[in-house]
């Protein structure tokens, strides 16, 4: 039987453990409250990726993390990913999320909420605020799967999918596919963006957990531009793959 890896499952099933247990157990202590008091919020801070990406182009820290705070029905999320060039000029790029989410399905949650982006070094700085609707759960074959609609305060639209997988090889050694696809659907200059498909990520993580909290790995990242996102590159002279070596941390509280 397949392993229950992922801390938001665990947390899932927590939840589910919670609700079952609203009426006195039998033979429970005469001195229990009935029902049972487990209506409490859960929280977990869940660092997904802590890492150096070495490329022939920048090396990077880069990280990707998300907290949360509810009950089994309505939870608030917070999430940030960006990543900061250890070489060379300073700068980088970031990206916060507060969301609320609600359980709509059996491991499934809609998310409602606020996007704040900024990027800075290279020239001027540059920030953007979105309007968030998302999904977040698992899909068949536990597959962790996260779309979303995006409308910036220009009015601009974009859609991002993310999907995840668990394989355990053994119960401490893990190995994490990642895949990224993002979407305009408009043309967004400022930000060298044209309509339709445009970035595409594919990633491999493999982990060994010394504990579940606690789990070193290494990788591959590789990215692509695509489309007249990719054209407009090009016409830069900035490049449109990249390749990064990985070497980071896990880390789940």
């Amino acid at each position: 039987m397949r392993a229950a890896a992922s801390p938001l499952l665990a947390l899932a099933m927590l939840g589910m453990a919670g609700a079952a247990s609203a009426e006195r157990p039998s033979g429970a202590p005469a001195d229990w409250p009935s029902p049972i008091a487990d209506s409490r919020p859960y929280w977990m801070l869940l660092v997904d990726q802590l890492e150096f990406r070495l490329s022939d182009e920048d090396d990077v820290l880069a990280w990707d993390l998300q907290g949360r705070i509810g009950g089994d029905v309505n939870r608030f999320v917070v999430r940030s990913e960006g990543d900061q060039r250890t070489q060379g000029p300073s700068g980088g790029e970031a990206e916060v999320q507060l969301l609320y989410s609600r359980a709509i399905l059996p491991f499934w949650d809609v998310q409602l909420g606020v996007r704040q982006d900024a990027s800075y070094g290279g020239g001027p700085d540059q920030e953007r605020t979105f309007a968030v609707l998302g999904l977040e759960g698992l899909a068949p074959q536990w597959f962790d799967v996260e779309p979303a609609f995006y409308l910036s305060d220009d009015g601009d639209a974009s859609f991002r999918l993310e999907a995840t997988y668990e394989l355990l090889l053994t119960q401490r050694l893990i190995a994490q596919p990642r895949f990224e696809l993002d979407a305009a659907f408009s043309d967004v200059p400022k930000f060298e963006i044209r309509r339709g498909f445009t970035d595409l990520v594919l990633g491999l993580r493999l982990r060994y957990e010394l504990r579940r909290e606690l789990a070193p790995y290494v990788g591959v990242n590789w990215s692509r531009r695509l489309g007249t996102t990719a054209d407009l590159a090009r016409d830069d002279g900035a490049p449109v793959n990249d390749v990064s070596l990985l070497l980071g941390m896990r880390l789940w509280f």
